[in-house]
């Protein structure tokens, strides 16, 4: 029988505002998914076989790090699958690695590739004895790069408020982080690896993915609580973003939400 497992764990308080959660997924037949942007960049481990993205025509490294991406995407594996994922907030990876998630926007590229010690830490995770260890190892090693910065805590207090109300203007937003507009802008895509509005249209469709997996049905009123100009405009982002109309989503999966579900309970 194929046994597919996914566990999560919550990071230590010294890392919640820069990490959301790791996870491990086992499978031991492979995995094939239709995912989602989900708005917050990953460091990937592999342990077994990587994932090959067709939409762009490539095979994850065994070290993978995961920007930013505003398409769906067909993932899948053959034969055994162990990933050991980080999950971080939208806008602190680059606390912790050498480049700026303005250059792995849309793209997967290899953690081999990149300045510093990841390497030398994936090649403690892929000897340790189990998984558990593995994220724990991780842990430590996040916690002994942790670089606070004021641009951080201005894009925080920023990213608070376009997630409680995407709709939020550009402007608004500069000035929840006491920068102009122009500075803003620039940090805002160098921290996070997309524009500001780009960054809005897919906290919107989370959102509404949020109200879907809730329950909600009614498409009007999602479209009007997200921030949507009307229903035409929703479908076509939720089309953009997911490949389906709502309709069809909702006819063929669970809707679900990773922005804005706590995973790590």
């Amino acid at each position: 029988m194929d046994a597919t497992a996914l566990t999560f764990f919550r990071p230590c308080g010294v890392l919640r505002p820069y990490v959301r959660y790791f996870y491990v997924l086992t499978a031991s037949a492979g995995v094939s998914a239709l995912t989602f942007p989900t708005g917050c960049p990953q460091i990937i481990f592999h342990r077994q076989a990587p994932l090959y993205i067709p939409e762009l025509d490539c095979r994850q490294s065994p070290l993978t790090v995961s920007g930013q991406v505003n398409f769906p995407a067909h993932v899948r594996s053959v034969g055994t699958t162990e990933m050991i994922v980080v999950v971080f907030r939208p806008h602190t990876i680059g606390t912790f690695i050498g480049t700026p998630p303005s250059a792995f926007y849309n793209r997967e590229i290899s953690g081999y590739d990149i300045d510093g010690d990841l390497d030398s830490l994936a090649a403690r995770i892929f000897d340790s004895a189990d998984t558990a260890r593995a994220v724990s190892l991780l842990e430590r090693w996040l916690l002994g790069r942790i670089r606070p910065s004021v641009n951080t805590g201005r894009l925080g207090a920023a990213l608070s408020v376009l997630l409680a109300c995407p709709q939020t203007t550009v402007d608004s937003l500069a000035a929840t982080a006491c920068l102009s507009r122009k500075q803003f802008e620039r940090i805002f895509r160098e921290h996070v690896g997309m524009n500001p509005k780009e960054y809005a249209r897919i906290a919107r469709f989370q959102r509404a993915l949020r109200m879907m997996q809730l329950g909600s049905r009614d498409c009007p009123g999602i479209a009007y609580a997200c921030g949507y100009a009307d229903q035409s405009h929703f479908i076509r982002d939720f089309r953009q973003f997911s490949g389906l109309t709502p309709r069809q989503l909702q006819a063929c999966a669970t809707p679900y939400s990773d922005l804005y579900t706590d995973l790590a309970v």
